[in-house]
């Protein structure tokens, strides 16, 4: 298989980008340093396509590598033809290969491989052949009656002979792929309620859809059902369309052997073909759903991720609690912890007072900004009081509900101990959800992704999968942002291209060794960071205080020679701690030409126009062109909420069949995916991303079920 002509093929590029683009992942580098610093060679693809091909080009060599296998296997066996080789030269799949597979894989033992041993295959041959006009059934079969062999009787030599019929019809690869195409197209999904018990998945109690059109999202719901016992699954179609085919092929009218070929055909039917092509048909749209499902997630993952930081502010990060009380922790505007308290503002003891004085003592004696607090249990009530505690004190304190989702996964971390080794879980939870407002990437990356919880059905899918995937959206926030090299956590480090989890906890104890570092190169002075992790890693580095200012820029080490040409070119000097960069210097650049410089430089075009980039404005977070997350000084209760009343909302989560909008009652509303936009959709991550601030107009509120309907169509 040519690998560079179907991986051009398939995403629509040039065969000369399919080929460095496989030639660079095949040399070790990194998706995030391949798609930022070898754009010339990839012709500008980004991270994101560069992944797909890589997972594609995995699939493709596991695909190639089957089909050697399943070659060798049916060689070794004396049974390759030349139409086994060139159908599986031909396969495009894995499935399509064990199908032409099937019917040399050594099986376990089998009613047909039982007929086998017992001499009965040429019988079944004769019978399956249907040659033959006049005569009787029986009298064929008498010769192959044997009692030692365990044939006892005609009636024995018969049921043998159709056992083999039937696999053999079974395994046939084109019968196969020929039913799953139809059952697919024409099958239903059905399901029923298991159990007399009314649970979430009542709607699927009596329920059945045409299994070419269930959406993802509900192919998961079933399977969770099924798996908590409250639902039985199945496939159902009509047995005459997928019956009248395989009768079609297999059966010659006529013969004296008609009748038992055809008896053969169904229950090869029934007891072998529609069973696995069930289980195979789930597995596929299972698959299908949970690879929508986790795109779905990685979009919510990566616009989370890069949630833009609350900089310069002082925060108190309140975890609520009911019996054991309310945690809090003060966090400086560099996220150092300056003090800790309990409150117990809530039920069983609700000592507001008592609670109020401690929290305006800390609010004066560090001039807290905002108060973060977790969404958890008791959230709704530590609401009120702090709403209230600003409203009655005149505070210009603001505070915002915080998702503290994975928050008690990192409390009890290993991370957390070694971070926090004073503090106790609820204290370490406390501190995240001030953190994780302050600077979202930096704190959530500590946590497990898949536990953050903007995701849909996550627990149900392919754990290693899922784990790919979402760890490919953390590289990429991480490195598309950039890292301090001498205040990242060990967490975020780990995450930088080039670098993994040892090298940097080697990084992190070096600094802590030697003091902070003064130039990105001397991170070479770190055990496990060769020449090959240095030129991976180094162009996501930033160092504010470096001697070398092009540290604090993504302009790569191997291209500071050509930045200082540049600045050199046109009379200008990037200076230790300057913020501002050399504005004006595109200008100067597309004045001189571009592609000229370019060439005079010895760099691509590409590639010159990030070193510009990267010069006018050095740190540059890409977060800061995001909308600032909504902060609130005062409540909203679900019993003001009335029909058309518009309010302003923060997207906490995007999925299959709309996005659920926190509008300050603590209950998040859903905006369904047909009250997204006037225009069509296909999906609402076309329009809405986590973390939008939008706004809503309330359509329905169900006081009891705690259910709010919103809408934005025609809101202004």
């Amino acid at each position: 298989m040519d690998f560079i002509k179907v991986i051009a093929s398939e995403f629509n590029i040039k065969e000369i980008q399919a080929k460095n683009t496989i030639e660079l992942i095949d040399d070790g580098n990194t998706i995030p340093f391949i798609a930022r610093y070898r754009k010339e060679m990839t012709g500008s693809l980004d991270d994101q396509i560069i992944r797909q091909i890589f997972e594609r080009l995995t699939y493709l060599r596991n695909l190639e590598k089957r089909k050697e296998e399943v070659l060798s296997s049916i060689e070794e066996q004396g049974k390759l033809t030349d139409e086994i080789r060139e159908a599986l030269d031909k396969a495009q799949t894995l499935t399509e290969v064990e199908d032409i597979y099937r019917p040399y894989k050594p099986k376990r033992k089998t009613r047909a491989s039982v007929a086998r041993e017992k001499g009965l295959e040429p019988l079944a041959d004769l019978i399956f052949a249907q040659e033959i006009k006049e005569g009787d059934v029986n009298s064929f079969a008498q010769e192959y009656v044997d009692a030692e062999k365990g044939v006892e009787t005609v009636e024995d030599a018969i049921a043998g002979a159709l056992d083999i019929i039937a696999e053999n019809i079974s395994d046939n690869a084109e019968f196969r792929q020929t039913l799953r195409s139809l059952i697919f197209d024409n099958g239903m999904i059905v399901s029923k309620a298991s159990k007399e018990e009314d649970s979430v998945y009542r709607m699927y109690y009596d329920y059945s859809e045409a299994i070419s059109k269930i959406p993802g999202h509900r192919v998961l719901a079933l399977n969770r059902g099924e798996k908590e016992d409250f639902l039985k699954v199945s496939v159902e179609i009509d047995e005459y369309l997928p019956l009248s085919f395989l009768i079609n092929r297999n059966v010659i009218p006529g013969s004296i052997f008609t009748r038992l070929v055809d008896s053969a055909v169904r229950d090869s039917y029934s007891r072998l073909i529609f069973p696995s092509i069930e289980r195979e048909i789930r597995s596929m749209i299972f698959d299908t759903a949970s690879e929508s499902a986790i795109v779905v997630f990685e979009d919510n993952l990566k616009h989370l991720l890069l949630q833009p930081p609350l900089k310069g502010k002082t925060v108190i990060g309140f975890d609520p609690g009911y019996r054991t009380g309310c945690k809090l922790a003060v966090v400086d505007k560099t996220g150092k912890v300056l003090d800790t308290a309990v409150i117990y503002p809530t039920k069983p003891q609700e000592r507001i007072e008592e609670s109020e004085r401690i929290m305006l003592s800390l609010i004066k004696k560090y001039g807290v900004d905002v108060i973060s607090i977790g969404n958890g249990t008791a959230s709704k009530e530590s609401e009120m009081f702090v709403a209230n505690m600003i409203k009655n004190n005149g505070l210009k304190t603001k505070y915002i509900v915080t998702s503290e989702a994975g928050a008690s996964v990192y409390s009890a971390s290993e991370l957390a101990a070694k971070e926090f080794p004073d503090f106790d879980v609820t204290q370490r939870s406390a501190v995240s959800i001030a953190r994780r407002i302050q600077d979202p990437l930096a704190e959530l990356v500590k946590i497990e992704p898949k536990a953050i919880g903007v995701g849909q059905y996550q627990h149900d899918m392919k754990p290693q999968r899922l784990d790919e995937a979402l760890g490919g959206v953390v590289e990429s926030c991480v490195n598309s942002v950039g890292v301090n090299l001498n205040t990242a956590s060990f967490a975020l480090l780990s995450y930088v291209a080039g670098i993994n989890s040892v090298s940097a906890k080697n990084i992190v104890k070096y600094r802590e060794e030697n003091g902070e570092f003064d130039s990105v190169d001397k991170i070479k002075k770190v055990p496990r960071v060769g020449d090959k992790a240095f030129e991976q890693c180094a162009g996501f580095l930033r160092l504010p205080d470096s001697k070398e200012p092009l540290d604090n820029t993504g302009v790569h080490p191997e291209s500071y020679g050509v930045a200082r040409k540049l600045m050199e070119l046109f009379g200008c000097e990037l200076k230790k701690g300057d913020i501002n960069g050399l504005s004006g210097l595109s200008d100067k650049v597309q004045a001189y030409g571009k592609e000229k410089l370019a060439e005079e430089l010895g760099v691509g075009v590409p590639t010159l126009e990030d070193i510009v980039r990267e010069l006018e404005k050095p740190g540059l977070d890409i977060r800061d062109d995001f909308e600032q997350p909504v902060l609130r000084d005062d409540i909203l209760d679900l019993n003001d909420l009335y029909e058309g009343m518009v309010l302003t909302g923060t997207v906490r989560n995007v999925c299959d069949f709309g996005a659920f909008v926190d509008i300050g009652v603590h209950q998040d509303g859903l905006v369904h995916i047909s009250q997204i936009s006037d225009k069509y959709i296909k999906h609402p991550s076309e329009a809405l991303s986590v973390g939008d601030i939008v706004k809503v107009s309330v359509i329905s509120v169900d006081v009891k079920t705690k259910r709010i309907g919103l809408t934005m169509k025609g809101v202004k």
